[in-house]
């Protein structure tokens, strides 16, 4: 951003926050003043109790992340001008018993986010091979794109396994440029069995569940992750709980905490762009159908891949109203006991 455009913005950015103030759900809108620099923050202790294995979440936004290319509202301007920044929805894991860290979700923030996730491991000298392990859950770019930083332009790293249904394997053994990742052994694909949990190591439990989404390139898969302590579910992208009868019932069976799809608020925060194209479970919706699960266990259902239009991620007052009904928005950095 030049000079002269940083000293503009300021203005622009009140501006578009007056604005805001009669329109709550235009692109970027949400309430004015109170709104900004209002990102989710993660508590200092691990939520739900301590484990020697513990999920750190390392973006809790969509794709794109916030402040979000293309985009020139507030809350895109805001950010920028203030130096933060939400990365898109991912996980990790850090399992100490081993000394083992897993990645959930290779996004184009990978290089911030690995960062993140060594911090909270408080480990160093990974070097060339960063983490011991990477799950994907869906061929769309906020999701794998990450995958070319293990590459011979960046970390040039050695087999590094990659957990991934059969047909994103195929996608990536088929072309450019994931299949030199694979043909150079940077990227050991080991195809998993949809609906059979699987280890990437002993002790923890992977089970991979097929969800309805855009599946243009690969299937998409929701994660059931088991350590000693918890079950936990990451689900970021499906098209519908209703596509799949009883699906979302289904993946919450038995799970302590589930970090949910929660790209829009309630449709109205993108005018511009038809939805049925790009599709998703309004968090309201999802609100009414777990209202029983959030008043029996405040707190365990928990929102990520915001879009960056989303009132939720800028508007603090919004998110105590969806505290009040046992739901809650992630934050970047949290850490789960698993």
């Amino acid at each position: 951003m030049s000079d002269a455009r940083r000293k503009r913005a300021p203005s622009a950015v009140v501006a578009a926050v007056a604005l805001a103030a009669s329109v709550l759900f235009a692109a970027c809108a949400s309430p004015p003043a109170r709104a900004l620099g209002a990102f989710p923050r993660p508590a200092a202790e691990p939520l739900f109790g301590a484990s020697e294995v513990e999920v750190v979440v390392l973006g809790i936004a969509q794709d794109g992340g916030v402040p979000h290319f293309g985009c020139e509202q507030w809350c895109c301007e805001g950010a920028r001008i203030d130096g933060r920044a939400l990365h898109p929805a991912a996980l990790g894991v850090v399992d100490r018993r081993v000394g083992k860290l897993l990645l959930v979700e290779a996004t184009p923030a990978i290089e911030a986010q690995v960062d993140l996730l060594h911090e909270r491991a408080g480990v160093e000298g990974r070097g060339r091979q960063p983490v011991d392990a990477v799950l994907t859950t869906h061929a769309h770019l906020g999701h794998y794109l990450g995958l070319a930083w293990f590459g011979r332009e960046v970390a040039g790293s050695k087999e590094v396994p990659l957990h991934c249904s059969p047909r994103f394997g195929e996608f990536l053994r088929g072309n450019a440029p994931w299949k030199q990742l694979v043909a150079l052994r940077q990227l050991d694909v080991r195809p998993f069995v949809i609906g059979e949990a699987f280890s990437p190591w002993p002790g923890l439990l992977v089970t991979p569940i097929a969800v309805p989404h855009r599946d243009e390139f690969s299937d998409t898969m929701a994660f059931v992750l088991q350590g000693p302590s918890r079950k936990l579910l990451f689900v970021p992208d499906v098209d519908a709980w209703e596509k799949a009868p009883g699906l979302l019932e289904r993946l919450l069976d038995g799970v302590d905490v589930a970090y949910v799809d929660g790209t829009f608020y309630d449709g109205r925060e993108l005018p511009d762009r038809p939805l049925a194209e790009i599709p998703h479970p309004l968090m309201t919706r999802t609100m009414d159908r777990l209202a029983d699960v959030a008043t029996a266990r405040p707190g365990t259902i928990r929102f990520v891949h915001l879009n960056h239009t989303n009132p939720a991620l800028h508007d603090a007052a919004l998110r105590r109203q969806i505290e009040a009904r046992g739901f809650a928005i992630a934050a970047q950095g949290e850490r789960v006991g698993l």
